[in-house]
């Protein structure tokens, strides 16, 4: 019965969506508070229905309900509970409605924390909210539903795909769409303000922090979807420049110019007309992604879908939505004033070079991803375009960008001094040199590009911090004087300093592994022993275990440091019965920052040895933090009082006129 009250909740959360995409709307047009108050009250009632719709689709897996077509296609009674749960977004069905859950979520939010915005914007924004959960709900509904019954019903199911049977696959989807889904906010925002036709620095004032929330989320998402790429596929890399992993790099990149823009836009009103362009185009590259992983189009690890009708249908989405909008916007934006004036050498200037060359970068990654799809469909050929292509035409748009990212929070407003600029960032420089001379003397002059890559994140991360010591008066200010004076400094610019470094951070990781990794692959038999990172790792042999729905093979390790045993590694081929697929779960042995990573092959031919691969990766995990410290600096940035949804504004208090 709860299964068929979950289907009753989407159809009936489909239906007060349609009155939330017309009432408010048609209430801001005709100035009539009434209609303008209902999309509050819709948006909230839509999210509670979804939530119970998603909540019953919880209880069917947690329960081992085998009515459920769903639940049979992608669950197992010996299943692990967290894998229960889990699996109810693991698949195309549970994970559509996960999105939907999230995109009414977050129109609940702006209902409950907009009390600061005008009326006529907010109606405006929750009505073009309600447009997006309409056409998604009918997707669901027409072509997706969770809730269809299997006829006759299975006494058993056929198990969740065993490489999401993961603690990173339960949290990098909901992460991942909090992300993708809540760039429909600034879409929303600047869909609602061109229909008004009235966009001020106010507006990127509201819209900023709704930006900043997604781009926090997306960025922990991608981060955790990559280390779980690089332990759970058992390749050993970090990132493959695939089709699908692109799908979320280019919001994230698009939306990084976003936050930069918008910021310009606040401080000094300018760049309106590029800052609302670029909430189109980020929610655009999010529905695109959402079209690259279920239209079947693409053949992933990370696709859910390969069914044509749904690609159809989400292709005609992305056509309206897009379309419309960049639409509106060409008949808008000739009536957007072009905002203040700035000098090129200014904080504003900085900003305008950091968005041209994010948004060059988008359009590399959106280029060599649907290149190979648009000459399939136009001329039948089939090419892939891989690291190669990305490495050669992403890294060198990254570099300049990077070196310019210190410079940024030193420059003035509307005039800067490049020169003044410069002498603050003096012990960035001379740490970056160091730490180039450095690795030149260790690898003997051989590994420029290396040296290079080094010392560009050593500027980063010095450069990151001297925006605070500059502000703190260090270093001619006392230690108490500065403490008193970074006390004071709003949270925001800590935020950016940390994100600053975390950048810093995941390029002193990526250098490291890209120039330094070794590679190992050779067959061992018990008692042989290889050299990776300085230890010696011998092969203790094979034994096999048995798990709650799968069998395996152990490979048991040891790491000899000093000629003392040490760590044991245990690396695994599993076979789940369920599905008769075979995964491999790398063992990963991690000291300090550094890894040895050691993946099964095949038995040898000979029959008593193993096939085994062994990698060293040197501060491969620096990679993650920094993202981490990314995210963090988000956060940060959010505490601050002038960003934080639905602050209202201090007031002074009123004092008494004398007498």
């Amino acid at each position: 019965m709860i299964v068929e009250l979950g289907h009753f909740a989407l159809v009936l959360a489909l239906g007060l969506a349609l009155v939330q995409s017309v009432l408010p709307l048609l209430g801001s047009r005709t100035g009539d508070s009434r209609l303008m108050e209902t999309g509050g009250i819709t948006s909230l009632a839509c999210f509670a229905l979804l939530a119970f719709a998603f909540g019953a689709l919880t209880f069917a897996y947690v329960t081992s309900d085998f009515s459920v077509l769903n639940v049979v296609e992608n669950s197992h009674s010996l299943k692990p509970m967290l894998y229960k749960v889990s699996g109810v977004w693991g698949n195309h069905e549970g994970s559509m409605l996960l999105w939907v859950l999230i995109l009414a979520f977050f129109g609940a939010l702006v209902a409950s924390f907009g009390a600061d915005l005008p009326a006529s914007l907010k109606a405006n924004v929750l009505s073009v909210q309600a447009w997006i959960l309409v056409a998604f709900l009918l997707f669901i509904l027409l072509t997706s539903n969770p809730f269809t019954r299997a006829v006759p019903a299975p006494f058993e199911g056929q198990d969740l795909n065993p490489i999401l049977q993961d603690i990173g696959l339960a949290i990098h989807p909901p992460l991942l769409y909090l992300g993708y889904v809540g760039f429909s906010i600034a879409f929303s925002f600047a869909v609602a303000a061109l229909i008004d036709g009235r966009i001020d620095a106010a507006w990127a004032r509201w819209v900023r922090p709704w930006t900043l929330i997604a781009w926090v989320f997306l960025t922990a998402g991608i981060a955790m979807g990559s280390y779980w790429a690089y332990y759970e596929l058992g390749w050993g890399g970090w990132w493959f420049w695939d089709p699908v992993e692109n799908a979320s790099f280019m919001p994230w990149l698009s939306g990084t110019a976003l936050l930069h823009s918008a910021l310009v836009m606040e401080k000094r009103s300018a760049l309106k007309v590029w800052t609302v362009l670029l909430a189109i185009l980020t929610f655009s590259l999010s529905l695109l992604g959402t079209f690259l992983v279920r239209s079947g189009v693409l053949t992933s690890v990370h696709a859910f879908a390969v069914d044509p009708e749904r690609g159809v249908f989400i292709l005609a989405i992305l056509c309206i939505f897009i379309g419309g909008s960049l639409a509106l916007f060409a008949w808008r934006s000739s009536e957007l004033e072009s905002g203040g004036l700035f000098a090129p050498i200014s904080r504003e200037g900085a900003l305008v070079f950091n968005n041209l060359f994010l948004t060059t970068a988008t359009a590399t990654v959106l280029t060599g991803t649907l290149y190979p799809l648009a000459l399939e469909v136009t001329t039948g050929t089939k090419i892939s375009v891989g690291a190669p292509f990305f490495n050669a035409t992403f890294g060198p748009l990254m570099v300049p960008l990077l070196f310019a990212v210190p410079f940024g929070p030193l420059l003035a407003w509307k005039r800067g001094d490049l020169w003044a600029a410069a002498q603050r960032l003096y012990v960035a420089i001379g740490a970056a040199l160091v730490a180039m001379v450095i690795v030149l003397a260790v690898t003997q002059g051989t590994r420029i590009l290396a040296a290079l890559g080094f010392g560009l994140a050593v500027w980063l991360l010095v450069g990151s911090l001297c925006d605070l010591a500059a502000r703190a008066g260090l270093p001619k200010a006392g230690p108490r004087l500065a403490l008193r004076r970074l006390a004071g400094l709003p949270r925001s610019a800590f935020g950016t300093a940390i994100a600053h470094f975390g950048l810093g951070v995941t390029l002193f990781g990526v250098v490291s592994v890209s120039a330094f990794s070794t590679e190992t692959i050779t067959t061992m038999a018990p008692g042989d022993t290889l050299t990776a990172g300085g230890a010696i790792v011998r092969f203790d042999g094979l034994s096999p275990r048995e798990g709650p729905n799968y069998h395996e093979e152990v490979g048991r390790f040891t790491l000899i440091r000093d000629g003392v045993p040490g760590s044991v590694i245990e690396s695994s081929k599993r076979l789940y019965p369920a599905r008769q697929m075979p995964t491999t779960e790398a063992g990963i042995h991690t000291r300090g920052f550094s890894q040895i990573y050691i993946a099964l092959g095949d038995a040898a031919a000979n029959g008593g040895a193993t096939v085994v691969r062994v990698w060293y990766k040197p501060f491969v995990t620096l990679i993650w933090l920094g993202a981490v410290a990314m995210s963090l600096g988000g956060l940060v940035s959010l505490a601050d009082r002038r960003l934080r949804v639905g602050a209202p504004a201090r007031r002074s208090s009123a004092r008494p006129k004398a007498a």
